[in-house]
């Protein structure tokens, strides 16, 4: 038999030490929709004219920090908690502000006479995106729903005017933006209120 001092320290059997508790990530989806919120306000308030456009370039550091890079990292940590739907909401949503803020301040400049056109395609391939979104939010909840459904047309009506160069219909698009906001900030401060108070305080009606 092995002489113990041969074999050095025996471990120490420790049966009653509690287990260490798993990590947890709060829920950054109230983070990601009031980012979202804002930065759309915003904008919408330049594009329903009750602003004067030429302080419109206010959007765009809300654009970069808040509505851009807030919502990556709303994105990122929505893949850690295994929400497919949110993380890809958030993750893609803070690339449009992104993109938006690069669009605005250095690209749009140098298109030219044709950059309704330019714009109009943009518009278009987001308003795709947020549609088939909006299919996959119809499992979520009904305040998700509704920022999707209203950010859908929101994008639809925007991308009519662009592409006929419509005044009319960006302002459409403008107010349909500051409901759009107005549902995400509510589902924003029901996430975070509930989430607070422990209990349903504001519903979100969910739909899964």
């Amino acid at each position: 038999m092995a002489d113990p001092a041969e074999t050095g320290p025996q471990p120490v059997s420790e049966p009653n030490r509690a287990a260490a508790p798993a990590a947890t990530i709060a829920d950054p989806g109230a983070l990601g929709l009031a980012a979202f919120a804002m930065t759309t306000f915003v904008l919408s308030t330049f594009n329903a004219k009750l602003i004067n456009a030429q302080v419109i370039v206010v959007v765009l550091p809300l654009a970069l920090f808040y509505g851009g890079l807030v919502q990556v990292l709303a994105g990122m940590w929505e893949f850690r908690r295994g929400n497919t739907f949110a993380a890809t909401a958030f993750a893609s949503f803070g690339a449009f502000w992104l993109s938006f803020y690069w669009y605005l301040s250095a690209v749009l400049p140098r298109l030219g006479p044709h950059a309704y056109q330019a714009t109009g395609l943009f518009l278009l391939s987001w308003t795709i995106f947020t549609a088939y979104m909006t299919v996959a939010a119809l499992r979520v909840s009904g305040a998700v729903l509704g920022v999707f459904v209203t950010l859908t047309l929101t994008f639809l009506f925007l991308t009519i005017g662009a592409f006929a160069q419509s005044t009319a219909w960006g302002r459409v698009g403008g107010w349909a933006g500051l409901v759009t906001a107005v549902v995400a900030w509510y589902a924003s401060f029901a996430i975070v209120t509930n989430s607070s108070w422990k209990r349903t305080v504001l519903p979100t009606w969910p739909l899964s």
